[in-house]
């Protein structure tokens, strides 16, 4: 065992167990073939080694404890389950499908084969929702518990659980099985990977709701996730792309708020809090996928944040470069937060009429007529403008549609600036 209070202090052990939380879960799936129980049972084993290392030390081959203790409790469960339907109907241990219950065909595979990829694409299956699917990436790959993910988003736990419960059904009833999707489907997935890997972080960089501008170990779980997708891919440019967006965006965090936690617009930022390892590490993978095949979403944001981070003051910002960059974004990814940047950017190269004149078609979108950012980016420019009274009220408008504390607090201060 490691003594506690070198490898296996606390915080090290917790980062360990989400770490190891996959490669545990893809064994016992593996061997077993039953998604919900062993990720029950991963659970459980994940709480009592959160419980017994910080005390008595992390074993000399943690994953093997995991495993040990997750087998057991998944036997003790497959066991009362079995027993349980024997007493009410006697084909008790067929499946529904009426295929008996065995191991899956490759139970022998080596148990140090790492399964982040394959169960980050079962989570992701095209059965669930995007909110099932975050919630069920959280929990089974994340390794956060149904306690910690409620809190995360505000919900309550019963709620969570729900969610979580749900979608373990459906994929179930869906007839998924642990393996890696082939073909045109294997993209696709692929795809709702990074999509729910990109929420998870947007979630956590900037809460949608709450007295917190930000939920740090959201964020840090979504670049840690990333990290094992570009390790396991380390050749495709978008899984490249969005490691390097949530790195470079990351980057400002320490410069975001002020020490009331009160919100810094970019523009204000000091940029000498900026951490500049993330970004040179962020910039290096930008610009190594950039030049390899087609050019994506997520590479061209990272090259949009590259341009930002490069620039030593904001006046530094070569804006007419990030307005090339999001008009190539607008055709390869259109949505209506592309499209209230990309006014941002013309407003920035053309003036502010350019922007409030691509504003005026958002407007129509329903997707985003009442969306506070709308009304925000509207007041940015009708203030650059010299229009203060419109600017005012769009500020106030915007305040009362966000139901982030910070982001309202911030927008109505800007309100007040302009008043009289």
């Amino acid at each position: 065992m490691t003594p506690a209070g070198h490898a296996g202090e606390p915080g090290d052990s917790g980062d360990l167990l989400r770490e190891l939380a996959p490669r545990v879960l893809g064994v016992l799936v593996r061997r077993y073939g039953d998604f919900d129980t062993a990720e029950d049972a991963v659970q459980e084993a994940l709480l009592a080694a959160a419980q017994q290392w910080p005390d008595e030390g992390v074993p000399d081959n943690p994953h093997g404890w995991l495993v040990t203790v997750a087998a057991r409790r998944m036997a003790d469960q497959v066991r009362s389950e079995q027993a349980r339907r024997r007493r009410e109907v006697a084909d008790a241990l067929a499946r529904p499908g009426g295929e008996p219950v065995a191991p899956a065909a490759d139970a022998g595979a080596p148990a140090e084969r790492d399964d982040t990829l394959t169960l980050l694409f079962l989570c992701c299956h095209p059965a669930l929702s995007g909110a099932s699917q975050v919630a069920l990436t959280l929990r089974a790959v994340g390794g956060l518990t149904t306690a910690q993910i409620a809190h995360a988003f505000l919900v309550p736990e019963a709620t969570m659980a729900q969610r979580v419960s749900r979608a373990k059904q459906r994929i179930k009833a869906a007839g998924a099985r642990f393996r890696m999707p082939a073909g045109d489907e294997r993209g696709e997935r692929l795809a709702a990977v990074l999509h729910v890997l990109y929420l998870i972080f947007n979630e956590g960089y900037t809460a949608t709701a709450g007295p917190e501008l930000r939920r740090g170990d959201l964020s840090a779980e979504a670049i840690r996730l990333a990290r094992a997708v570009h390790a396991l891919l380390p050749g495709d440019g978008e899984v490249a792309g969005l490691l390097a967006l949530m790195l470079l965006t990351d980057a400002r965090r320490a410069a975001r708020t002020g020490p009331g936690g009160e919100l810094i617009p970019l523009a204000e930022q000091d940029r000498g809090r900026w951490d500049r390892a993330a970004i040179a590490e962020g910039v290096a993978l930008v610009s190594a996928a950039l030049p390899d095949g087609p050019v994506g979403a997520y590479q061209l944001q990272a090259a949009i944040a590259a341009v930002h981070a490069e620039a030593g003051r904001a006046e530094d910002t070569d804006w007419p470069q990030i307005l090339g960059l999001y008009e190539l974004l607008a055709k390869v990814a259109p949505n209506p937060m592309v499209s209230l940047n990309h006014a941002v950017a013309a407003a920035m190269v053309r003036g502010p009429g350019a922007g409030l004149e691509l504003l005026e078609g958002l407007a129509a979108d329903d997707r985003l007529a009442r969306h506070h950012r709308l009304d925000a980016v509207r007041a940015h420019l009708q203030e650059m403008a010299g229009d203060h009274a419109a600017a005012r009220e769009s500020y106030r408008t915007a305040a009362r549609r966000t139901a982030s504390l910070p982001e309202r607090r911030y927008l109505e201060g800007r309100a007040e600036r302009l008043r009289g």
